[in-house]
């Protein structure tokens, strides 16, 4: 059987797209034996590496997922769980950034068995950005938890991270979908693109902080394409989740309805490959 790596990108809540990815890999039986992950891939990639299967982490997520026909009381109390775990929808900015990833993370990674990279079941492979140098930083030693942060540091919005000497924020600037890394460690690689893809029709005035990520999202879009065309992953599969807020975690029940169809793609991409 070909070694598989897996590339998860960035994209926030759209992110969430990669729980169908691993439950897919898992039905195959078919375990990557390497992962890379930027930002919200890294924090999946992270969960995934410790051993724990997609459903499992399916499972965790959907304790505060809110269905369309759930009743009024169960919505309130999810809510209020959600809102427990990742803090406010909002707060006011201050020096590098107003809010901290910790308690989200704090939650998820407490069903991670190890903190620590060298004790993971899957190799893994964190991509973050050197603010002051300009450049990309691959982390995967030592402790998990800062180096999963510093990933995900979405500049103006979650503040930077300070990690063997160096102020480092998402590493989506740099490289939005770090397949590239897996090249030479593996036989194939499965690359997950979580981009945002945006309506036409619905041409209005965004806010600021949704100009901010939006803004972020088109440059990360536009690198990704290029780096695409100089050198495409074995399987590339890009869930089509639109109009969804990179933070709305209350939005998480419409990214696994919108990524369906990719998964079905991915599904077929991995039989004409006969790698199962």
């Amino acid at each position: 059987m070909s070694r598989v790596g897996l590339a998860l990108g960035g994209g926030g809540v759209r992110g969430l797209a990669h729980i169908l990815v691993l439950e897919l890999l898992d039905e195959l039986k078919l375990r990557p034996c390497i992962i890379a992950g930027t930002s919200i891939g890294a924090v999946v990639g992270s969960l995934y590496a410790s051993g724990m299967p997609g459903k499992a982490i399916h499972d965790l997520v959907s304790r505060y997922l809110q269905a369309p026909n759930e009743r009024l009381r169960d919505k309130i109390k999810k809510r209020a769980e959600l809102l427990r775990w990742v803090g406010p929808p909002a707060a006011p900015l201050g020096r590098g950034g107003g809010l901290t990833p910790d308690r989200f993370l704090r939650h998820l990674l407490g069903a991670v068995s190890t903190g620590r990279f060298e004790d993971l079941a899957i190799p893994l492979l964190v991509v973050a950005a050197d603010f002051w140098a300009g450049e990309e930083v691959v982390l995967e030693s030592g402790e998990l938890l800062p180096a999963i942060r510093s990933s995900m540091a979405v500049p103006g919005v979650f503040a930077p991270v300070v990690l063997h000497g160096r102020a480092l924020v998402d590493g989506g600037l740099l490289n939005q979908l770090p397949y590239d890394h897996l090249r030479g460690r593996c036989d194939l690689t499965i690359a997950v693109d979580v981009c945002s893809s945006r309506n036409p029709e619905e041409q209005v005035l965004p806010t600021v902080l949704d100009a901010l990520l939006g803004a972020f999202d088109i440059m990360q879009s536009a690198a990704l394409t290029a780096k695409i065309g100089l050198g495409p992953p074995e399987i590339y599969v890009r869930p089509r989740v639109g109009n969804i807020r990179i933070l709305d975690f209350s939005r998480a029940v419409d990214v696994f309805e919108q990524a369906q169809p990719a998964i079905a793609d991915l599904r077929e991409q991995i039989g004409r490959l006969g790698i199962t």
